[in-house]
C-alpha cells in the first residue's frame, strides 16, 4: 500500500471502519452469552443467583488479566493485529461452546474467564488498529468501535428473544458460530492502515507518573464514573425487567430479553452521537452530559418499575444510549492529556482500574436486590457512579489544560 500524506484520509477508510465492525459485532456476541440465558442456567445448573453472577464477573476477571497481559508483553506490536484478533476471536468462540459441555460451576466460570481473556485481544487492538487509518475523523472512527462491542454484547439477548421456546443452548451455539465468524473477517479483510504508531508500551514503574498527573486522575475518575454504572447495568437489566414484567403481569421472558436487546443495542446510537458531540461541544461537556442523563434515568427506573410499559420502555432506552455514548472519549481523553512517554501505561491503567471495579458491582448488584427485598430500587445505587464521574469532568473542564482535549474545544 502507498504511503499516505499526513493529514490526507486514507482511501478506504470507512469500508475497512465497515469490515472490522462487523467482525467486532460478532466475535463480543459471547461476552454476555451467559447472562443472557442466566435464568434458565439457574434453573438447569441449580445455581444460585451468586454463581450466576460471576458467569458474568468471570468475563471481567479475564478481560482484565488479558489487557494487562497483552499491554505489558506489548503484543500488538510483536503480532499483527489482524492476526491477534482473528486468533482471540477462535479463542473466544472455543471457550464459549466449551460451555455446551455443560461444565460444574467451577468450570463454567474458568471458561468464561478464559472468554474474556480472548477478547482482550480484540478490543484493545481494534482501537488502536482502526486509529492507524483516520486523523481526522478519529474520534467518530472510535466511537463506531465501540458501538459495535455495544451491539454485539446484545446480540444473545436477541438470540433469546426471538422465541420464549429458544433452548439455552442454541443461544450459546450461535453466538459461538458468530464469533468463529469473526475470527476468518479479522484474519482474510482487515489490515492496519498508513498512519501506524509508535509502539505505546505497559511500564509499571510509570503508574506513579499517571497517577500524580491531575488531568489524567480526573479523567479516570470520570471514567470510574462511567464504568460504575456501565457493566452493571448491561448484565443486570434482564434480572430487572424480568421482574418488572412479571410484577405488573404484562410480559413474558421473551418480551425482557427483546427490550433488553433494543436497550443495549441503542448504546449504538448513543456512541456516534457522542464522538459527534464531543468533536463539536467538547469531551468533557459530552462526558458530564451524558453521565448526568444516565444517572437520572438510574434513579427513574424504580419509579416506573410496575409500569406504564411505555414508559419503562422509554426509561431503559433512553438509558441505553446515553450509558455508553461518552465511553470512547475518555481513552481519546487520556490520549490528548497524558505524556507521549506514558501513555501505553495510562491507557491500559484506566482500563484495567475501570473493569475491576466492574467486577465488584455486577457482585454488588444481586446482593443489594436481596437487602432491598427485590430488584425495584436497586438500580438507583448506580447513580452515585455518574454523578461522581460527571464532577470530575467538569472540574476539568474548569482547567488551562482541558485546552488540549477535542481541539481546544475541551
Amino acid at each position: 500500500m502507498k504511503a499516505t500524506a499526513q493529514g490526507a484520509p486514507a482511501p478506504y477508510r470507512w469500508r475497512m471502519l465497515a469490515v472490522l465492525c462487523v467482525a467486532v459485532v460478532l466475535s463480543f456476541s459471547t461476552w454476555f452469552s451467559a447472562n443472557a440465558v442466566a435464568p434458565e442456567l439457574i434453573r438447569a445448573w441449580s445455581l444460585s443467583e451468586a454463581q450466576a453472577a460471576w458467569l458474568t464477573n468471570g468475563v471481567q476477571i479475564g478481560f482484565v488479566i488479558g489487557a494487562l497481559a497483552a499491554s505489558f508483553f506489548n503484543l500488538p506490536d510483536l503480532v499483527r493485529m489482524n492476526r491477534l484478533m482473528a486468533g482471540s476471536g477462535l479463542l473466544a468462540a472455543l471457550s464459549n461452546a466449551a460451555m455446551l459441555l455443560e461444565p460444574d460451576p467451577a468450570g463454567a466460570i474458568f471458561f468464561r474467564v478464559i472468554t474474556g481473556f480472548a477478547l482482550a485481544g480484540v478490543y484493545p487492538p481494534a482501537l488502536k488498529l482502526v486509529s492507524t487509518w483516520f486523523i481526522s475523523g478519529r474520534g467518530l472512527a472510535l466511537a463506531g468501535v465501540i458501538g459495535a462491542i455495544t451491539a454485539g454484547s446484545s446480540l444473545p439477548h436477541l438470540f433469546r428473544g426471538m422465541s420464549s421456546l429458544v433452548d439455552w443452548r442454541y443461544v450459546l451455539l450461535l453466538s459461538s458460530v458468530a464469533a468463529l465468524a469473526s475470527s476468518l473477517v479479522f484474519l482474510l479483510w482487515t489490515r492496519e492502515g498508513p498512519y501506524p504508531f509508535g509502539k505505546a508500551v505497559f511500564d509499571p514503574r510509570q503508574i506513579g507518573r499517571v497517577l500524580k498527573d491531575r488531568d489524567l486522575l480526573l479523567v479516570n475518575g470520570g471514567y470510574l464514573g462511567h464504568m460504575w454504572e456501565l457493566y452493571a447495568m448491561w448484565a443486570w437489566l434482564l434480572a430487572y425487567l424480568t421482574a418488572a414484567l412479571d410484577t405488573n403481569g404484562t410480559g413474558l421472558s421473551a418480551q425482557a430479553s427483546l427490550l433488553t436487546f433494543i436497550a443495549v443495542a441503542s448504546g449504538v446510537f448513543g456512541c456516534f452521537a457522542g464522538g459527534i458531540l464531543s468533536d463539536r461541544f467538547g469531551r468533557t461537556a459530552t462526558t458530564a452530559g451524558m453521565m448526568i442523563v444516565s444517572g437520572t434515568c438510574a434513579l427513574l427506573i424504580g419509579f416506573v418499575f410496575d409500569g406504564p410499559f411505555w414508559l419503562l420502555a422509554l426509561v431503559v432506552i433512553i438509558w441505553g444510549v446515553s450509558i455508553i455514548g461518552d465511553s470512547a472519549q475518555f481513552s481519546a481523553a487520556v490520549t490528548e492529556l497524558a505524556d507521549r512517554s506514558y501513555i501505553g501505561t495510562a491507557l491500559s491503567l484506566q482500563m484495567g482500574m475501570g473493569f475491576a471495579l466492574t467486577i465488584l458491582m455486577i457482585w454488588a448488584l444481586p446482593h443489594l436486590a436481596s437487602l432491598f427485598g427485590g430488584w425495584r430500587w436497586t438500580f438507583a445505587v448506580l447513580a452515585i457512579g455518574p454523578a461522581f464521574g460527571a464532577a470530575a469532568m467538569l472540574l476539568l473542564r474548569t482547567r488551562p489544560e482541558a485546552r488540549r482535549l477535542a481541539g481546544g474545544k475541551r
